[in-house]
């Protein structure tokens, strides 16, 4: 029998392409006796993509954009995302004065073809950061340093084999300085044996929390999203709960993939920002919330949806970054419109006041 290896974005272009018509019906649970979503709803669409692929020949964003995360630094909105350039997925930074629109800066990040865990992929997803929902999202620094975390495929190709997570640290956010992998897909638990995806990283009080997501071998595979814990940055821990979120009953809009948390605090508790894919074959911007960080309850409405046909986002509005400026909250995503392997993937962004 031949093997036959799909990459993600193949599966979810693939479920997208071939199940449809699900009613967009969720099973997960309502918190009691309030509205848990009021802070963090984002209705207002913004109706382009901010950020598209650069279409430049030999550029590494040159084919598409993807993972935004937004936080503010020397008195200017920035962004570090993921540039595919048909081999494997590099990082660049971008800037902006307004959250729409966006100067690129350039790699800051690359791929090392005499390293074996970065040769092809280097994908930074977060860097350590303000906790509070509603901080003007600015970083924090470590001894002196700024930390990200950093996820890396082993092979050719969009997310190709098991990815492991790293971290990287630099002074001026454009000459970073990467450590070996701190976390593998061998040795975790079956839901995360597959490989490992988007880091989340965070501190509170003397505790590092990291967040990501992973899936499960063969196919079709699940994601969902775990933890581990450090005091040290370089001693790992997973946490014994995970997977923290888990996928939905079938038919609920996570039943595939729960997966690219976001954690940010509240009015006393934490609020996780996630993605979800669902077997009527779209991606979706969900939300989790939690009186501690490691016990979260899904909440029961869809935070930013799929758009209608023909818009940016017709298939997916996933992978969430989350800042606070201007008054308003902003929610930055991947949209995907258009059929794989054609489909358009870029970088748009709701807000919670009209545009």
């Amino acid at each position: 029998m031949t093997d036959i290896v799909v990459n993600r974005r193949q599966f979810m272009g693939a479920a997208a392409a071939g199940l449809g018509g699900l009613a967009s019906e969720s099973a997960v649970a309502t918190v009691a006796g309030k509205d848990p979503v009021a802070p963090y709803r984002t209705p207002y669409k913004y109706p382009k993509l901010v950020l598209a692929g650069s279409g430049v020949k030999g550029m590494f964003d040159e084919k598409l954009v993807d993972c935004p995360f937004v936080f503010s630094h020397g008195g200017r909105f920035c962004m570090t995302y993921v540039g595919w350039d048909g081999t494997g997925y590099q990082t660049g930074l971008a800037e902006s004065d307004d959250l729409v629109s966006w100067r690129r800066k350039g790699i800051i990040l690359a791929r090392d073809p005499e390293d074996p865990i970065t040769r092809y992929n280097i994908a930074t997803a977060s860097i350590l950061r303000e906790n509070d929902l509603m901080s003007p999202g600015r970083l924090i620094k470590v001894d002196g340093h700024y930390v990200c975390a950093w996820h890396a495929y082993p092979g050719t190709g969009y997310e190709a084999g098991p990815a492991v997570i790293g971290l990287a640290y630099s002074k001026d956010l454009i000459h970073w300085e990467k450590t070996p992998p701190i976390l593998f897909p061998d040795g975790g638990a079956p839901w995360e044996e597959g490989g490992l995806y988007k880091p989340y990283l965070m501190k509170v009080g003397g505790t590092y929390y990291l967040f990501y997501n992973a899936k499960t071998k063969g196919e079709p595979w699940h994601e969902q999203t775990g933890l581990a814990t450090s005091t040290d940055l370089k001693t790992w821990t997973r946490h014994p709960a995970s997977p923290l979120l888990r996928n939905g009953p079938k038919g609920s809009w996570d039943d595939r993939f729960a997966s690219d948390p976001v954690v940010l605090r509240h009015g006393g508790q934490w609020a996780m920002f996630y993605f979800g894919l669902s077997t009527d074959g779209y991606a979706r911007d969900l939300l989790a919330v939690g009186d501690s960080l490691t016990a979260f309850r899904k909440v029961d409405e869809i935070l930013v949806d799929h758009g209608a046909p023909g818009s940016v986002d017709e298939k997916f509005a996933h992978k969430p970054s989350i800042i606070y400026a201007k008054g308003a909250l902003y929610h930055h995503y991947c949209a995907v419109s258009g059929k794989w392997p054609n489909d358009v993937r870029g970088i748009s962004v709701a807000r919670s006041v009209p545009w």
